[in-house]
């Protein structure tokens, strides 16, 4: 081997560093090596990692199928006869409004607060999250974080996941956003987005929002309250419009200084919504019914349920058209209330509400915020205590208890509390006076009443008063208590006989009458011998109607009453035909309704129509059919499809009977003062346990029912012409005139004729083979006054089903087998014109 030259040295010396470099090069390649390949190990786990919790994310993920049909929770609403809104029923107080019904300042309101770069970003806003994470890094301590949803990413939270505050919900939370987007349109997200956001007060969605804060349609806002309406999402409680109106003026200006930035609004716009006052009203959080209304609105909520189901009531977003006349209905309830007010305050004070003593007094104000007022309290009473017994003095709180009030009771009250005197620190129930710095004593009334009145063409009621209080019981009197109706059921016997061919001047005896225990009587206790079916009912003769039913039978009597809606059932005895059956003033009224219809079936109705949350009619009142009515040729018609029971000539023969107990008879007190036509009938219970008065004029029946939940007593003399009749009377007085003043309809094949009864001249109508003095066949007990239990076909009557008049002591005297009257009997009809009969 040839020795090697310095060149060749050199050569292979720099060939052996480069490929053994020194210590401190080998090193810093170890070293960068290492961390090269812990971070690869890192992003690879990492990855893996993520993968990992990507899966788990999707895996279970709720799917967006449900969204491109959205249909939310939707709350109903009942609605009066001139479109007003009665009342909402809601689990969720929810309006549904399309997107394009939405105005767009709203939509702008939302979207420049909420997520300015909605229409371009893809459900997650990368610019947002970095401005987020920014703000939040350097956020003072303490300051609420800044959050970076989209409104894709919130619908997607609200409508799909839950509010917690896990990585894994975020996650979640991104990937549907981002899903969201490919399925549906920026339109269909704002949509859901606007219609399903909690906007406080029991709000959801901007429509029932802007009912609540502003009592407003959104097409109705202002640009300043559509912004207020887009601060909420971010806390609703904080910018409560009445609890905190400071911190919601400020919300609602940032809101319209975001819309300026994003041109929504110009300058000028924006600093005139500024300028604009935030409204002070109080939120309109109520979901019931009106004051007012309650009953009625009670009645269709069961009616719906009843029909549709609970789930469908209150989430379909039912708009609920009925027959609801407000102004009808704040008359009934006012009369019926001042009614049974004088009723109670005629019967005693009966104490204080409760009693702290007199040690109370020195921090009334305090001691009184503590008690709670009973539940059947009125508005526009207040609950007091008693600061000075001696003169009278009261004081109350309002308010909150931030207000104190003091009046003197007036002397008429302090007269009336002599039963049971008051006391210092006594709380009571006070209602302020108008004038002067009074107050009246007030009490709840023990007594109860119903009025229902309807249109007598159709059913469809006006107005429904169902008790004093819907607060203190949601019991409807109208249209669940079960009462006996008295004398005012005799027109339906009457109609029965009329349709049997029996002639309104029928002659039938009025004169003692006994089925084994049972000794029936007149209210008046006198007998007038042969009276004429006519003066029978305008005077409410007992022992006339139950000749009559013996005559015709129970079982025609039964089989109209079950017919006309009356009863569903019928006990077939006698005492029955004064009254000592089972009905609801409801029932009641639609009898009455068919009576002065001619005889065809009227079902009293509350609900006209009803529309789907898509505004198409899904329900409609089938009484009467509508033809022609897209038949631009022709005229529409309707058809009548309810059931005929009794004919016309029948029926007009006791609306002519009956209005003549207007004119002259029992129901006398209660026309004065209309010069409509009407008809009516008064009513009492056996033991004067329920007061009734029934009547009609050709377009409205009017029903009225006053006595006690546990049947007892109204006391000796509290018949219906007496504490029913005024209540008719002065509804009526006020209702007729809004209709046209007109008669009857008479019928063909009926024929009027005057005649003579033993009180004097009436007119009656007759059927054509009809006339006065003529007459058909009756059994000889009905025209001698001696039926027996066998003609009656009622031999054992129960004592249970005793009426009025039991225990007979007569009037009449048997001379050589004839009955004859001790003295001639009185041709007013009893001690008053207004009392005749059982009523």
């Amino acid at each position: 081997m040839s020795p090697k030259t310095p060149d060749t040295r050199d050569s292979e010396r720099k060939r052996t560093a480069a490929i053994s470099p020194r210590p401190r090069y080998r090193f810093w390649r170890i070293l960068i090596g290492s961390i090269t390949g812990l971070l690869l190990l890192v992003l690879v786990g990492g990855g893996l990692a993520i993968w990992i919790k990507y899966q788990s994310a999707v895996k279970g993920l709720p799917t967006i199928e449900g969204l491109r049909d959205y249909s939310p929770p939707v709350m109903s609403r009942i609605y009066s006869n001139d479109d007003q809104v009665v009342a909402e029923l809601a689990s969720e107080r929810r309006l549904f409004v399309p997107i394009a019904a939405i105005p767009q300042k709203v939509k702008d309101a939302f979207i420049s607060t909420e997520d300015k770069n909605f229409y371009t970003h893809g459900g997650v806003d990368p610019m947002a999250i970095g401005r987020a994470l920014v703000q939040d890094v350097f956020r003072v301590h303490g300051k609420r974080l800044v959050g970076a949803s989209t409104i894709t990413q919130q619908v997607a939270r609200n409508m799909l996941l839950n509010n917690d505050r896990k990585l894994e919900r975020k996650i979640k939370e991104a990937i549907l956003a981002m899903r969201i987007e490919q399925s549906l349109t920026k339109d269909q997200i704002l949509e859901i987005y606007l219609n399903e956001i909690y906007l406080g007060a029991g709000a959801y969605g901007v429509a029932a929002a802007a009912q609540i804060y502003f009592h407003k349609n959104l097409d109705q806002l202002t640009t300043a309250e559509a912004a207020y309406l887009g601060g909420l999402p971010k806390s609703p409680y904080n910018y409560d419009l009445f609890r905190k109106p400071e911190a919601a003026k400020q919300r609602r200006n940032f809101v319209l200084s975001r819309m300026a930035e994003t041109g929504a609004i110009t300058q000028e716009e924006k600093v005139q919504a500024q300028n604009e006052p935030i409204s002070s009203k109080s939120i309109s959080g109520r979901r019931g019914p009106l004051a007012g209304t309650e009953w009625y609105a009670e009645a269709v909520r069961r009616d719906l349920i009843d029909r549709y189901g609970l789930e469908k009531t209150m989430q379909g977003g039912l708009e609920v058209h009925t027959s609801l006349n407000l102004q009808d209905q704040a008359l009934a309830t006012k009369l019926m209330r001042q009614a049974l007010m004088k009723y109670d305050r005629n019967h005693g004070w009966r104490g204080a509400v409760a009693h702290l003593g007199a040690d109370a007094v020195a921090d009334w104000a305090e001691n009184l915020k503590k008690q709670k007022a009973p539940g059947g309290m009125l508005p526009n009473w207040r609950l007091a205590m008693v600061l000075n017994a001696k003169t009278g003095e009261v004081g109350w709180v309002s308010g909150g208890g931030r207000a104190t009030h003091q009046a003197t009771i007036l002397s008429k009250s302090l007269s009336w509390s002599k039963r049971k005197p008051l006391k210092d620190g006594d709380i009571v129930m006070v209602e302020p006076q108008s004038e002067g710095n009074q107050v009246e004593l007030c009490q709840i009334p023990l007594i109860e009443g119903a009025l229902v009145s309807l249109d007598v063409r159709t059913g469809r009621v006006l107005a429904m008063f169902g008790g004093w209080s819907f607060a203190e019981s949601q019991f409807n009197r109208a249209t669940q208590a079960q009462r006996q109706p008295g004398s005012s059921f005799k027109p339906i016997v009457y109609l029965a006989a009329m349709e049997k061919g029996i002639l309104p001047s029928q002659i039938f005896m009025d004169s003692p009458f006994s089925v084994g225990d049972w000794h029936p009587n007149n209210y008046e206790k006198n007998f007038w011998g042969p009276t004429a079916l006519h003066n029978g009912l305008r005077y409410s003769r007992n022992l006339v109607t139950i000749r009559l039913a013996a005559q015709i039978g129970m079982d025609a009597v039964a089989n109209l009453s079950i017919a006309l809606g009356e009863v569903d059932s019928m006990p077939k005895v006698l005492p029955a035909v004064l009254g000592a059956v089972e009905t609801t003033v409801l029932r009641h009224a639609g009898a009455y309704a068919s009576i002065a219809a001619g005889g065809v079936v009227v079902h009293p109705t509350t609900v006209d129509y009803i529309q789907d949350r898509n505004g198409k009619v899904i329900w409609r009142s089938d009484g009467f059919a509508a033809n022609n009515v897209n038949d631009p040729n022709h005229l529409p018609t309707l058809t009548d499809n309810r059931k005929r029971v009794v004919s016309e000539q029948s029926s007009y023969q006791i609306i002519t009977m009956m209005e003549d107990v207007m004119r002259r008879g029992t129901g006398f007190s209660s026309s004065k003062g209309i010069d409509t036509p009407i008809a009516g009938k008064t009513g009492t219970s056996q033991n004067f346990n329920d007061a009734w008065f029934a009547g009609f004029s050709p377009d409205v029946v009017t029903i009225v029912w006053f006595g006690f939940d546990t049947p007892k007593t109204l006391g000796r003399g509290m018949a219906g012409g007496i504490l029913a009749g005024p209540v008719w009377n002065a509804y009526m007085k006020d209702v007729l005139p809004t209709y046209p003043k007109r008669d009857f309809i008479r019928p063909s094949g009926i024929v009027m004729a005057s005649y003579s009864t033993s009180k004097g001249m009436v007119t009656d109508a007759f059927k054509t083979d009809q006339k006065p003095g003529d007459s058909i066949n009756l059994s000889p007990g009905a025209a001698t006054g001696t039926l027996s239990a066998a003609d009656t076909g009622a031999e054992n009557v129960p004592d249970s089903e005793e009426n009025m008049g039991a225990g007979y002591s007569g009037d009449y005297v048997n001379e050589g087998g004839a009955i004859k009257p001790k003295t001639t009997p009185s041709s007013g009809g009893g001690e008053d014109i207004g009392m005749g009969g059982l009523y």
